[in-house]
């Protein structure tokens, strides 16, 4: 049986944003799970705590692993890919490689705090700024993407949870203690993408993709482009055959 994918998401949305990447995974026969963390989708209304989100990973790669007997390969977006990079740095050996999409700045304090007092600004909205952040999704993500980010439910409660647990991160430093291949995925206009070439350097067996023209949502956005990434990553650590590499995506090596 070939390795499983495990996916985890980014900050609000839930394992929905996979739907594309879980079709596609499932019609090459590759096993798939897309994770739930503390605070979304299915698990809305939980506490969204570092320990529990690392905790979640744990579960999920332990189930996929007693599976189909392989380690998984493991990947992640956005807070989802802070969260890969530190269980990866804190259980060697136990994934055939990492997935590091759209985290490509290490969290600061001054930026941190920014987001927490604009989110609680939000939060005084009548609707605890739903209609904001999903009049923003389908603004920046074409269809059918937007719908499969919100479709889960939106995360509205957790932003200063997790946004105070981002800086308990050092990424650069738990990279460069991940012995499995990383690869980095980051769209060309991505915001958070600002220090990927210092990822890339921290990364002891590191390999970067970028999408052109993408934004932040790089896996709705172009699902194509990062499926086929996905793949070649995946295929360099297991038996599967890679898809073919699609023209437009540029690398640094």
């Amino acid at each position: 049986m070939h390795s499983a994918v495990i996916l985890v998401h980014g900050l609000r949305t839930s394992a929905t944003m996979w739907r594309q990447q879980v079709e596609d995974l499932t019609a090459r026969g590759i096993p798939v799970r897309a994770v739930d963390l503390p605070g979304h989708g299915t698990r809305l209304g939980e506490r969204f705590t570092l320990e529990a989100a690392v905790s979640a990973i744990e579960d999920a790669v332990a189930e996929a692993t007693a599976a189909t007997g392989r380690p998984p390969y493991l990947v992640g977006f956005s807070l989802g890919g802070y969260l890969a990079i530190e269980w990866a740095a804190q259980h060697p050996g136990r994934v055939t490689g990492l997935l590091a999409a759209s985290c490509g700045t290490a969290p600061r304090a001054l930026v941190m705090n920014t987001w927490r007092a604009v989110a609680r600004v939000i939060h005084t909205f009548p609707d605890r700024g739903r209609a904001l952040n999903d009049f923003a999704v389908r603004l920046f993500v074409p269809s059918p993407g937007a719908e499969d980010i919100i479709a889960g439910g939106v995360a509205l409660e957790v932003m200063d949870d997790v946004l105070r647990a981002l800086l308990r991160l050092r990424p650069l430093a738990s990279l460069g203690t991940v012995a499995e291949p990383v690869l980095f995925i980051n769209g060309q206009f991505d915001h958070v993408g600002l220090q990927a070439g210092k990822f890339l350097a921290a990364a002891r067996r590191g390999r970067l993709v970028t999408v052109p023209r993408a934004t932040h949502m790089v896996s709705a956005t172009h699902p194509a482009q990062f499926t086929a990434a996905l793949l070649d990553g995946y295929a360099a650590v297991s038996t599967t055959p890679s898809s073919p590499r699609l023209p437009d995506a540029d690398e640094d090596w």
